[in-house]
């Protein structure tokens, strides 16, 4: 129930909230991009990059040690701040797909999405799968064009690539005049101004446009060809591009498309001020029972999406990320595990700033807090307040593709091993299974980098050097128990249990799981989801 706030302080702090993820391709530029939009929330003082290994100057948003280390996000991240008179909360997620599994997930925990494309490469094969998840949730999707300090493809082309690859509409707010060593600045048709690139001189980065929508012929840009260029690009997009529709861009049916550079800190503002324009705030979650929970409900309720160990090595701790769906967190409040029945106090919350963070008091829908965590909560919990049970629908889970086998190279740190096995493991970027009948430890994961990351992680954060075996690719179907038996396992389908106890059949190959089906035509096999 709401305590210290009013029915009217929840309304107003609700419609503050914006809550958006970035995704894209390695590489495209998202966590650079995060860093310009925390310069400008006044949270960091100058931006790192991932890559910034020399100066020793390392993204915020990349805060686990292997990222600096290899100049790549491979964990979801969460900062919030206060922009614009709207309380910011960006997820930064790993772009990389081995961890696309994290990705999902927490893309049901936000209200938007900002895709980020390198003008010189277009839309890639990670942004189109992520691209594709953001679609069926019907969220909004801005675009940010990177990277063009540096020479790239025709504006034309990438705009025509999101409808022709997917199947988007695009709308383009600004245009660039030049690229790369020629980049002269942007029109900006939202604000009906040009913003220059590296202007010499202060307080001039902006040229307001005329009312036929060209500048003061005295100003030495219109000499410019790149400036003409743009103009004709502009009259084009003027007559035969497609017309801004606000309600298409709520169903995420048309995108606004802005060009800049993250690096040079180009364009990033005009793209924050209008993103948070136009983003929606905090809506209506459905439960399991079809019931739609409205932000501004007088309850308490919100979601498990993540949970992260050693998030502060020194300590230890667990944290699980949890969506704030409706009403306000308090804290010291009493919730309901919906999965258990159980109440939970929830005495320890905090807010983030990557791997900074502070005790919050109060939250309300919309927004992310991180709950210490001693092992109550899994990924996908709901946790309520109310008389009424408030069950939200499971979160993406894949079946992996590859498997290992695992074993401490030290067995007299025995202990260290299993705990440290435990907590990466409900993390759930890999999958933990034991051999149906010797319990040896085997681990499954989309891709051969999850399981880098949690060898040296077990390694820094446990101290637990481990020996990992390759199985090598393998297709994982799950069986019923009472379907189950034991000697139908061979070396071409090897009989595992996963965390819950249910078996499963790792299959060899296509072919090994079609001969099983011959044989047993009558055993039903099942996948988790899948990623496409």
């Amino acid at each position: 129930m709401i305590d210290t706030l009013t029915k009217k302080d929840l309304d107003q702090a609700i419609a503050k909230r914006r809550t958006f993820a970035i995704i894209s391709h390695p590489d495209a530029g998202k966590t650079t991009i995060t860093e310009q939009m925390l310069l400008f929330g006044g949270v960091i003082r100058s931006a790192g990059t991932v890559k910034g290994k020399k100066s020793g100057q390392y993204a915020t948003s990349d805060w686990m040690e292997i990222e600096k280390k290899r100049g790549i996000s491979v964990t979801s991240s969460v900062m919030q701040f206060d922009y614009a008179g709207k309380r910011v909360n960006i997820l930064d997620t790993p772009g990389h797909e081995d961890f696309s599994e994290d990705t999902y997930r927490t893309l049901m925990a936000v209200d938007a999405a900002v895709m980020v494309i390198d003008t010189a490469k277009g839309v890639e094969p990670q942004t189109k799968k992520l691209f594709q998840v953001v679609k069926k949730r019907g969220i909004p999707i801005f675009t940010f064009m990177n990277k063009l300090d540096r020479d790239g493809r025709e504006p034309l082309d990438l705009i025509a690539e999101l409808e022709d690859l997917l199947h988007i509409e695009g709308y383009a707010m600004d245009w660039p005049i030049g690229m790369g060593k020629g980049l002269k600045g942007i029109y900006d048709r939202q604000n009906k101004r040009i913003e220059l690139y590296r202007s010499e001189a202060k307080g001039e980065n902006f040229i307001p446009l005329n009312a036929d929508g060209t500048i003061d012929a005295s100003n030495p840009l219109t000499e410019e060809g790149e400036y003409q260029d743009t103009l004709g690009d502009i009259d084009l997009l003027n007559e035969a591009g497609n017309k801004f529709d606000l309600a298409k861009i709520a169903k995420g049916e048309q995108t606004p498309v802005f060009f800049g550079s993250a690096l040079t800190n180009f364009g990033v503002k005009t793209f924050l001020d209008s993103f948070l324009s136009m983003a929606p705030g905090p809506s209506a979650h459905e439960t399991v029972d079809g019931d739609k929970i409205q932000p501004d409900s007088d309850d308490f309720s919100g979601f498990v999406f993540k949970i992260q160990a050693n998030m502060n090595p020194n300590h230890r701790d667990r944290i699980a990320f949890v969506r704030v769906t409706s009403g306000a967190f308090e804290k010291g409040m009493d919730v309901t595990l919906a999965r258990t029945g159980k109440t939970l106090r929830l005495n320890n919350a905090t807010e983030f700033m990557s791997d900074e963070r502070e005790q919050v008091s109060q939250a309300v829908a919309g927004d992310i807090v991180g709950l210490y965590d001693t092992g109550n909560f899994a990924i996908g919990d709901s946790i309520y307040t109310g008389k009424t049970k408030v069950q939200f629908p499971k979160l993406p889970q894949f079946t992996p593709e590859l498997f290992v086998r695992v074993t401490p190279k030290n067995v007299m740190k025995q202990k260290s091993f299993h705990k440290g096995m435990k907590q990466l493991v409900q993390e759930g970027a890999i999958q933990l299974y034991r051999t149906y009948n010797t319990e040896d430890y085997v681990l499954g994961a989309v891709g051969q980098l999850q399981f880098e990351v949690f060898q040296y992680r077990m390694l820094h954060e446990y101290n637990s050097e481990v020996e990992m075996t390759p199985i090598g690719s393998r297709t994982a179907r799950w069986i019923d128990p009472e379907q189950l038996d034991p000697s139908m396992a061979s070396s071409r389908n090897l009989l595992v249990k996963d965390l819950a106890g249910n078996p499963l059949f790792l299959f060899e190959n296509r072919f090994a799981e079609n001969w099983f089906h011959d044989k047993y035509p009558d055993v039903k096999l099942t996948a988790k989801f899948e990623m496409d």
